[in-house]
C-alpha cells in the first residue's frame, strides 16, 4: 500500500485464525492430569495461552519436581490431531478479513512449523499466507519476548514499527509491544472470557476487537490516524 504507515500484518495462529485453543487445553489439561499433575483447561488456559509448549512443560516439571513420561508429548499429539481432524474451524471472519487487507500478511506462532500448516490447511487458510509461517522454534526465545515477531518481520524486510500483530494471547500482545509493534488483541475466539479483552488491553493491546470483521476498518483507521486515537 503506497504511502501506508504499515507495511505488514502478523498474525498469531491459535485462537486467532483458528479456533483451536479449546482443544490444545483440553488434551493437555487431561493428559497432565493422568500423569499427576492435576490441572483445569481453565487454569491452564490463564496460565499459559500463547506460551509453547516447550517453555510451558519447563515450568510445569519445574514447579512440581517431576518429569512426565517421555510418552507424554506423542499421548498429547495424538488426541489434539484427531480432534483438529473431526471439528477445527477457521475463526469466522478471518478469511475475508484477510482477503480485505491491502498489506503483506504472515503467521507468527508459538506452535512448531508442521502444526502451523496443518491447522491453516485444514480450514483453508493456508494459501492466503504461502511460506509467510514462522515458528517459536526458529528463534532463542519464544513469546513473551519479541524474538519471533522480530524475526518474521526481518525476513519479510519490514521494519517493527510498520508492523501490526493480531494476537489473543497476554505473552503475545507483550511480545508485540516489546518488540516495537502495533498490537491489535483479538477475543473472538470461544476460549475468551468477557474480561479477556480488559487483560490485553493492560498489557498493551492499542485496541481491542472481537470480530474479526472489524479488523481491515481497525488498521485503516490507525493508518489515517497516525497517532492511534483510540
Amino acid at each position: 500500500m503506497v504511502g501506508s504507515r504499515f507495511g505488514l500484518v502478523i498474525f498469531d495462529c491459535d485462537g486467532v485464525l483458528v479456533d483451536s485453543e479449546p482443544i490444545i487445553n483440553h488434551a493437555h489439561a487431561q493428559v497432565l492430569s493422568d500423569c499427576g499433575y492435576v490441572i483445569t483447561e481453565n487454569e491452564l488456559l490463564a496460565r499459559f495461552c500463547g506460551m509453547s509448549d516447550a517453555e510451558m512443560l519447563r515450568i510445569i516439571e519445574q514447579e512440581w519436581g517431576s518429569t512426565l513420561p517421555p510418552s507424554y508429548v506423542q499421548r498429547v499429539g495424538a488426541m489434539i490431531q484427531n480432534e483438529l481432524d473431526r471439528s477445527l474451524v477457521a475463526i469466522a471472519g478471518v478469511g475475508e478479513a484477510i482477503d480485505s487487507l491491502r498489506l503483506p500478511v504472515c503467521v507468527a506462532s508459538s506452535s512448531v512449523p508442521e502444526m502451523i500448516r496443518r491447522k491453516l490447511a485444514l480450514t483453508g487458510l493456508l494459501a492466503r499466507f504461502g511460506e509467510n509461517l514462522f515458528s517459536a522454534t526458529m528463534v532463542a526465545r519464544g513469546k513473551p519476548a519479541p524474538d519471533l515477531f522480530l524475526f518474521a518481520a526481518a525476513q519479510l524486510g519490514t521494519a517493527p514499527d510498520r508492523c501490526v500483530v493480531v494476537e489473543d494471547s497476554l505473552p503475545g500482545i507483550e511480545a508485540a509491544v516489546a518488540a516495537g509493534m502495533t498490537a491489535i488483541g483479538f477475543c473472538g475466539g470461544s476460549h475468551c472470557d468477557p474480561q479477556h479483552g480488559v487483560a490485553l488491553g493492560a498489557r498493551g493491546a492499542a485496541l481491542v476487537i472481537d470480530d474479526m470483521d472489524e479488523l481491515p476498518t481497525v488498521i485503516a483507521k490507525f493508518d489515517r490516524e497516525r497517532d492511534c486515537p483510540f
